[in-house]
């Protein structure tokens, strides 16, 4: 870049220099810093980093990606940590260390005797208490903090139940890093002055059913969305907190949390309508956590009533036939659900329920199967009736579908075609694994019925398709998914 006379762009005044970075993406400013020491000067305006987002840990290859970012994430925390509006985190210290000791099943294959099993899981915790504690500590003094969402990748190794009492105390005794971990949110909490988005997930141990009474009365009045999730007892948002949260446009819990009462102080007059309400069933909880207290019809009449455009988005992980029907109210203006199971399998009366109930609302509809060794009397059908499949009927009476995804479950080849000419272009996602589909071959004698499949199901949706499943869609991590469409779902309402 010249300019008249000559004189070089390193003459230009460091706010023109700025507001030429304010363009660039993240990388880009990076590259452009390396051009010269003041050009790097200028890199951290604060200005420039307003909104900062990072994924830290994970990879494939487990070799402790976690701990080599820490200095990274050490510079960047103190440079912006004090001023910065938006911060969005995820901390992956378990993909990173842990994923090749995944067994088949999904589970872990080696036991706590194992010592590389026992080294690699505490430096994944070590690692990851050290970097919350380094974002945490930057934020406290932080006033001007309108967003803040963290979410920890340490699900999986609480409900194998490896992030006990017991081993916890090996890499943290006497729990003070986790105990400092809850004073400093709590502080964060109650420094803030204008906070309208907070969501933690699976962050362990940082949460209480306390943090949210630390929180200041100007946070308090502004805050627009909150979602807290971590399947602990007790719920980590009590009514009470939830009451003075009169400004909530969205929500975001685990689903035994969300409590008849809840709903009531959410119908009521001073509160703003919600737009979103995500809920998190996760069926191995079930035990701990009753359905009982759940909202019941008559709840989410009063909170329709009130909220005309609240839309739920639900995700059941691994929930029995019998307890979806349960909490599933003619009333719950449900726009997406997702199953995704290992254990149990979605019904047939499941899946009609839904689309007689919700054919005005549902949008997303998601059936996932986790795939195991142990499958090999090929995948639950749902309907023994050919003519009256319930996907189909799913399809056509769900007149607002447009998003359908299935995995791990028969779909009959002529079915998907119906599929695909009842919602035509209007599906904008027909995501079906190869797998999963099986082919009557009395339809299909005359020519290769893959191609057939192809060539009618493009001709229904109007757009080329093909039976394969993008690897972003097979989930191998759903609470991972559910974080990241809550907030897609969350935001701009």
């Amino acid at each position: 870049m010249a300019l008249c006379g000559g004189v070089g762009a390193s003459a230009l005044p460091s706010e023109l220099i700025v507001h030429i970075f304010s363009f660039l993406s993240a990388r880009d400013k990076l590259r452009a810093s390396a051009v010269c020491s003041r050009w790097r000067e200028c890199l951290f305006y604060p200005t420039l980093w307003t909104e900062l987002k990072l994924r830290l840990g994970g990879g494939s290859g487990g070799g402790g990606a976690g701990s080599e970012e820490s200095p990274k994430l050490e510079f960047l925390m103190r440079k912006f940590g004090s001023f910065v509006r938006e911060l969005q985190l995820e901390f992956a210290p378990i993909e990173g260390y842990l994923g090749p000791l995944h067994g088949g099943e999904g589970r872990m294959e080696s036991s706590e005797d194992d010592p590389q099993f026992a080294g690699r899981w505490r430096d994944a915790l070590h690692t990851y208490l050290d970097q919350v504690l380094c974002v945490l500590r930057s934020l406290r003094h932080n006033r001007n903090l309108q967003k803040l969402s963290l979410y920890g990748d340490t699900c999986i190794l609480q409900e194998d139940g490896i992030l006990d009492s017991t081993h916890l105390s090996q890499v943290d005794q006497g729990s003070k890093k986790i105990k400092e971990i809850q004073q400093l949110f709590e502080e964060i909490l109650a420094n803030s002055r204008q906070l309208k988005w907070l969501s933690s997930a699976f962050m362990l141990g940082m949460v209480t059913p306390n943090s949210l009474s630390t929180m200041s009365n100007s946070s308090a009045n502004s805050l627009e969305h909150l979602s807290l999730l971590d399947n602990q007892l007790p719920s980590l948002v009590p009514a009470a907190e939830l009451e003075r949260l009169l400004h909530l446009r969205s929500l975001a819990l685990d689903f035994c949390d969300f409590t008849s009462e809840m709903c009531r102080l959410l119908a009521g007059r001073d509160h703003t309508p919600l737009h979103r309400l995500s809920l998190l069933l996760n069926g191995t909880c079930l035990s701990d956590k009753p359905l009982d207290a759940t909202p019941g019809d008559d709840d989410w009449k009063a909170l329709v009533r009130h909220s005309a455009n609240l839309r739920v988005y639900v995700m059941a992980l691994d929930v029995r036939s019998q307890d979806l029907l349960r909490v599933l109210k003619p009333s719950l203006p449900l726009e997406r659900i997702h199953f995704d199971s290992y254990s149990t399998c979605a019904s047939e009366g499941t899946v009609e329920l839904i689309s007689l109930q919700y054919h005005k609302t549902l949008t997303h509809f998601i059936l996932m199967r986790d795939l195991v060794e142990r499958d090999d009397v090929g995948f639950p059908d749902l309907s023994d009736n050919r003519n009256e499949d319930p996907l189909v009927l799913l399809a056509w009476r769900c007149t607002r579908l447009s998003f359908l995804v299935i995995h791990g479950y028969t779909v009959w080849a002529h079915n998907l075609i119906a599929i695909s000419r009842l919602r035509g272009s209007n599906l904008k996602l027909l995501a079906v694994s190869e797998e999963s589909i099986d082919f009557d071959q009395e339809l299909f004698l005359e020519e290769d019925p893959v191609n057939n499949l192809i060539k009618e199901v493009s001709l229904g949706l109007n757009r080329p398709w093909h039976p394969m499943m993008d690897t972003s869609v097979v989930l191998s991590e759903p609470t991972q998914h559910f974080y990241r469409e809550m907030h897609r779902f969350s935001e701009g309402v």
